[in-house]
């Protein structure tokens, strides 16, 4: 985990009871005498996120269950990553002054209300489905002043990605982005009947959270990050850096090919863990330090 990440290792299960006493009803002991949560039982786990952004950053939350459901620590922890990579060039890297675009931000809107939380950020969310969008616009309405802070496009057209998105007067210091990566309906059902499997759950409980949208497209996520790739060179003198979530290892060598046959000078992999889980962020910019520098301004 990010050293600046409120998770580090454990969860306080006591105060999260108190902010959210319905998450109490899914506590379990384990062998050990030890008070935790059934992670098995997805309403456990939409409990949980709930109570933790009321614990960390104050935030009223809620989705419904046909909605991926993320982990809050791994999202968090992208963020982080995310603002040491903005330190660099900027002095002052909270506040805002900075602008950040979340690529499928999703009804949940997690990035968004974190990344505001946390760093005082202003973001533009996008998504292609009407309801993600008036979903996560109800999520706003229940916090005080988020609205003037965050604001939601729909994507219209489902073949783009950022054209229809970012305006032509607008600037970006970064773009994030958890894209889909089954390549199939059938591939998503496959990898969620494996974890579900791998959580003691009988195959016939089985009822993944998640739109198809949310959890595959063609290509999976090289297909998807590869027009992403190639999107961003359009869009290189209004966003500072690109960035998009990686989840397979073995995505790495033909997504970092595709950025070298598109000359592209700034290219970096950054390692993340969350518990037994590993991940990674790919991030690149058209812009050296120096001219990094000089691009950047306020929003």
């Amino acid at each position: 985990m990010h050293p600046r990440n409120r998770y580090q290792g454990h969860y306080d299960l006591v105060a999260l009871f108190r902010v959210e006493p319905s998450l109490k009803n899914w506590s379990t002991l384990t062998p050990a005498g030890k008070v935790s949560l059934n992670f098995s039982e997805p309403e456990a786990v939409k409990l949980l996120n709930k109570a933790l952004l009321k614990q960390w950053y104050h935030l009223e939350w809620t989705l419904s269950d046909d909605h991926l459901c993320p982990p809050i620590p791994g999202r968090a922890d992208y963020l982080h990553h995310l603002a040491d990579c903005l330190a660099e060039d900027l002095p002052i890297h909270r506040g805002p002054q900075i602008s950040v675009l979340d690529i499928g931000c999703g009804a949940n809107c997690v990035y968004p209300l974190i990344g505001n939380a946390e760093y005082g950020w202003r973001f533009t969310g996008s998504d292609c489905q009407p309801e993600s969008i008036c979903a996560a616009q109800q999520l706003l309405a229940m916090n005080a002043g988020l609205t003037r802070s965050i604001r939601l496009r729909r994507q219209k057209d489902q073949r783009k990605i950022f054209d229809g998105i970012i305006q032509h007067n607008e600037f970006y210091h970064a773009t994030l982005c958890n894209p889909p990566f089954h390549t199939s309906e059938q591939a998503a059902a496959q990898g969620t009947a494996r974890k579900n499997n791998h959580l003691g759950i009988a195959e016939q409980q089985l009822n993944f959270a998640g739109r198809h949208h949310e959890l595959w497209c063609l290509g999976g996520e090289i297909g998807f990050i590869t027009q992403m790739i190639e999107e961003s060179l359009l869009f290189r003198h209004q966003v500072l850096w690109f960035t998009t979530l990686v989840a397979k290892q073995q995505s790495l060598v033909p997504l970092r090919k595709v950025l070298k046959e598109k000359s592209v000078p700034v290219i970096r992999e950054i390692e993340m863990g969350q518990g037994n889980k590993k991940s990674r962020l790919l991030v690149w910019s058209f812009h050296n330090k120096r001219e990094r520098k000089a691009l950047v301004k306020p929003a």
